[in-house]
């Protein structure tokens, strides 16, 4: 068989295995047989709630066990035409068959990639938090293009985004805000960009055009569902109200309806001024204070199975994860997984799909090389 078609179908074998292996291929079936049996059950519906976990469970599963018997047999039948279209000197269906075999390979590695996203929260909306760095007006003006270049990030995935709070900056930017970001696996793509944002150019506030490099920080935490429990302690609330800043009518500057939570055993603050209602703004200023704590409940699982590993990812806080360079070169660099794109303003447009992409292979270390090696 031509030396091509070799590799691509290598390429796909390796994906196919671990997609398998990612999702404990005979478990999983089991598992659909189950569901299935429940879902027609007649009194399924009797418990809203519980019936759209079931039935979002089983779409998911479905999805992944009939992708990965759809790409074997669809493999099996270019391999098939390449061999019989080889026999009668016929390379014009060879030439076809591989190309089949190439749309199949990118799609094996599509479905790789989102097998990754099988964490606990992975398939929850997010909200994406962007605070300006040390720098004044420069930082907040690169918050402001880091906040925009995620709402184009979820614009183009056909993601729902509403703003829940935002403080604008003396000058031009924002000092912080907070994106809600509704959308399948909204989570499990934006948790990887979490961390430091470095940014390098020729300032447009310095007259003397000289370069500047600012930094931003971003923060990711899932938004929690019904089958989520978190308590809070009224015990351990601060809480305080505030007029909203920035525009928004009279309203705004004559009512303090926004509301800010500090939680005293964990230093963690949520704020919310989405809405005029101070009553509102209390009940999203909670359910972000109760994501925030169920994300920090993640992370301490995650620091312990890290620590096992202690070579992958670091995303803490302070963690430089990207540069984006404008001057003197233009270029976008990943430091986590060395991936580098040469139009930042593409990234900038919200072109992030490789970059998190790496991040999420890079969470599973040496698995690929692992599925090549059983593949062969």
């Amino acid at each position: 068989m031509r030396a091509d078609a070799t590799n691509l179908h290598e390429q796909i074998t390796a994906s196919v295995t671990l997609l398998r292996r990612h999702l404990d291929w005979d478990a999983a079936r089991r598992r659909l047989d189950e569901l299935n049996a429940r879902s027609e059950e007649p009194d399924l519906w009797n418990k809203p709630a519980e019936a759209q976990v079931l039935m979002r469970e089983r779409n998911r599963l479905a999805d992944q066990i009939q992708g990965v018997q759809a790409l074997e047999r669809e493999v099996a039948d270019a391999l098939e035409l390449i061999e019989l279209a080889e026999a009668e000197g016929d390379a014009g269906t060879a030439d076809a068959a591989v190309a089949d075999l190439q749309r199949l390979a990118e799609e094996a590695k599509r479905r790789e990639i989102e097998s990754l996203l099988s964490g606990e929260a992975d398939s929850n909306d997010a909200y994406l938090e962007v605070n300006a760095g040390a720098g004044g007006t420069e930082a907040q003006d690169w918050a402001q293009m880091l906040l925009r270049m995620y709402q184009r990030w979820a614009e183009r995935r056909g993601y729902k985004v509403v703003m829940t709070e935002e403080s604008e900056g003396e000058q031009a930017g924002i000092k912080s805000a907070t994106l809600q970001v509704t959308g399948p696996n909204a989570y499990g793509w934006l948790k990887t960009e979490t961390g430091v944002h470095r940014l390098v150019r020729i300032s447009p506030f310095d007259a003397a055009a000289r370069r500047q490099t600012s930094f931003a920080s971003v923060y990711v935490y899932p938004v929690i569902d019904d089958r989520i429990e978190i308590e809070v302690n009224p015990a351990d609330l601060k809480t305080d109200t505030f007029r909203a800043s920035g525009a928004g009518g009279q309203h705004v500057n004559k009512t303090e309806s926004g509301v800010r939570f500090t939680h005293i055993p964990t230093g963690i603050v949520a704020a919310s001024t989405q809405d005029r209602s101070q009553h509102r703004n209390r009940a999203i200023a909670m359910e972000m204070l109760k994501a925030r704590l169920y994300e920090l409940e993640l992370r301490k699982r995650e620091a312990v199975s890290d620590a096992v590993e202690a070579g992958k990812t670091d995303i803490g806080w302070g963690h430089q994860i990207r540069s984006y360079v404008l001057q003197p070169y233009q270029m976008v660099k990943d430091l986590r997984t060395g991936i580098e794109k040469g139009n930042p303003a593409a990234v900038l447009d919200g072109d992030l799909d490789a970059f998190m992409a790496a991040a999420l292979a890079s969470r599973v270390g040496t698995t690929r090389s692992e599925a090549s090696a059983s593949a062969e």
